[in-house]
C-alpha cells in the first residue's frame, strides 16, 4: 500500500466520504436530542408529575435498562437487516418515545416513553458503530483514515453533543417540558429523514447475517471476545465515575459540587483537542502498547485522588489539582484505549456479526457500570481513600489483561 498523502491522513471531515459524515453528524445530532432531554427529566417526574423520588429513581433505572440491556438485541438486528434499516427505526422509535414522554400525565406513560426513548438508542448506536466500523475497514484499506481515527471522530462529536444538548435544555426551561420534548422529536425526525434521503441502502458495506440468534451464540461461543468484554467493562465503569465519583472528591475537595459543570467543559476540551491525535498515535502504536496504556492511565487517574486523600496537600496546591487531574488522566486514557478497543471488536468478531458484537460489548459494560457502580457508591464519602484505591485497581488489571490479549489478535498492519 503506498503512503497515503498528509492531507488524506488528517482525515479532515471535508475529505470523508458523505455516508460516514452522516453517520458522524446524525450520531451529533442523536445526542443533541437526547442531552437535550434527559438531564431534565428527574425535574419534570418530581417537580410537574409530583412522581416520589424512590418512582423517579426507577423510572431513570429503567431507562438506563432499556438502553444498555438491550444493546445486544439492537446490535444483532443490525447484522440481520442492515445499518440503514435499523438506524431509520431507531429514529422513528426516539421520536415516538419522546412524544410520549412528552405528553404523559401519567406512571404507565412515562414508563412507556422512557422504554421507547431506551430501546432506540439500543437500535441506533450499534447501527451507527457497525456502519463506522466497515466503512473504517473499506477506508482503511483504501489508504485513508482509519477504523481508530473513525471511532475517534465519533468519541469527539458525542462530546459536542452532550454539551449542546443540555445547553439548549437550559435555553428552553421557559417553557413547558412537552415542548421541550418536541424540539428533541424534530430534531430526529431530522435525522430520519437526512438517514431516509441520503443513507446507503446496502447497510454501509455489511454483509448480511442469516439470523439474529446466529449472532448471539456467535457471540458467546467466541471465548476471546468474552475475555476482551470483561477486560475492557472497566474503561466504561471508570468513565462513569464522572457522574458519581467526581461529585464526592468535589464535595471533599471544596464542600460543594458548585465546580461539577466546569469539570465536564474540561472534559469536553481534552476530547475534543486531543482525542483524534491521540488515536492516531495509539492506532500506529497498535493495540498491544496502547491498550495496556490507556488502562494504566486511567488508573492513574484514580489514584492521583486517592493519594491526593490519604496524604497532606501542600497549601499553595489548589483545592480543586484532584479533580481537575482526575478528569484530564480519565479522559487522556479512554481517548488513547477507547477507539483502538473498538477497532479491535471486528478482528475479534472474524468480521462476522460485528453488530452483535458491539451490542454486546455496551451492554457488558451497562452491567459493569449497574454492579460496579452500586459497590463504589456503597462506599464512596468525601475523604474515603478505599473506593478510589479499588477503582484503581479494576483498570490496572485490566491493563495487564490486555497486554496478553491483544498480541494474540490479528489486526491490520499501522500505517507509517
Amino acid at each position: 500500500m503506498s503512503e497515503p498523502s498528509t492531507e488524506r491522513r488528517r482525515g479532515s471531515w471535508r475529505r470523508l466520504p458523505a455516508g460516514v459524515r452522516l453517520l458522524l453528524a446524525s450520531q451529533l445530532a442523536f445526542n443533541v436530542g437526547f442531552y437535550l432531554v434527559v438531564p431534565f427529566l428527574a425535574v419534570h417526574l418530581s417537580q410537574d408529575l409530583v412522581i416520589a423520588g424512590w418512582l423517579v429513581g426507577v423510572v431513570l433505572g429503567v431507562r438506563t435498562f432499556s438502553q444498555q440491556g438491550l444493546f445486544l438485541i439492537g446490535g444483532a438486528l443490525t447484522d440481520r437487516f442492515g445499518v440503514r434499516r435499523v438506524l431509520l427505526t431507531g429514529c422513528a422509535v426516539r421520536i415516538a418515545g419522546f412524544c410520549v414522554l412528552g405528553w404523559a400525565t401519567s406512571l404507565p406513560g412515562v414508563f412507556a416513553g422512557t422504554v421507547l426513548t431506551g430501546f432506540a438508542a439500543a437500535l441506533f448506536s450499534p447501527a451507527v458503530e457497525t456502519g463506522l466500523a466497515h466503512e473504517g475497514r473499506r477506508l482503511e484499506d483504501a489508504g485513508g483514515v482509519t477504523r481508530a481515527e473513525l471511532f475517534a471522530l465519533d468519541a469527539v462529536v458525542g462530546k459536542v453533543g452532550s454539551l449542546l444538548g443540555p445547553a439548549l435544555g437550559a435555553a428552553l426551561l421557559g417553557v413547558d417540558f412537552t415542548t421541550t420534548c418536541l424540539v428533541a422529536a424534530a430534531i430526529f425526525a431530522v435525522v430520519l429523514a437526512a438517514n431516509a434521503r441520503w443513507a446507503p441502502r446496502e447497510g454501509a458495506g455489511a454483509p448480511r447475517e442469516v439470523s439474529v440468534s446466529a449472532g448471539w451464540g456467535a457471540v458467546l461461543r467466541n471465548r476471546r471476545f468474552l475475555v476482551f468484554t470483561g477486560l475492557y467493562s472497566t474503561l466504561l465503569l471508570a468513565y462513569n465515575q464522572m457522574y458519581l465519583a467526581l461529585p464526592v472528591e468535589l464535595e471533599r475537595a471544596t464542600g460543594s459540587q458548585e465546580a461539577l459543570g466546569a469539570a465536564f467543559v474540561l472534559a469536553a476540551v481534552v476530547t475534543v483537542c486531543l482525542q483524534v491525535p491521540l488515536a492516531r498515535w495509539a492506532r500506529r502504536r497498535g493495540p498491544a502498547t496502547a491498550l495496556p496504556l490507556g488502562f494504566t492511565v486511567t488508573a492513574a487517574a484514580f489514584a492521583l485522588v486517592a493519594a491526593a486523600i490519604a496524604l497532606p496537600v501542600p497549601g499553595w496546591v489548589p483545592a480543586l489539582a484532584p479533580a481537575a487531574g482526575f478528569v484530564v488522566l480519565l479522559h487522556l486514557g479512554s481517548a488513547l484505549a477507547g477507539p483502538v478497543a473498538r477497532d479491535l471488536v471486528p478482528p475479534l468478531a472474524g468480521e462476522r456479526h460485528v453488530g452483535a458484537h458491539y451490542g454486546a460489548l455496551a451492554s457488558a459494560g451497562g452491567l459493569a457500570v449497574l454492579l460496579g457502580s452500586a459497590g463504589a457508591g456503597a462506599l464512596l464519602e468525601p475523604g474515603a481513600v478505599t473506593p478510589w484505591a479499588l477503582l484503581a485497581l479494576l483498570p490496572l488489571a485490566s491493563a495487564a489483561g490486555l497486554a496478553v490479549l491483544a498480541r494474540a489478535v490479528p489486526v491490520p498492519a499501522p500505517r507509517r
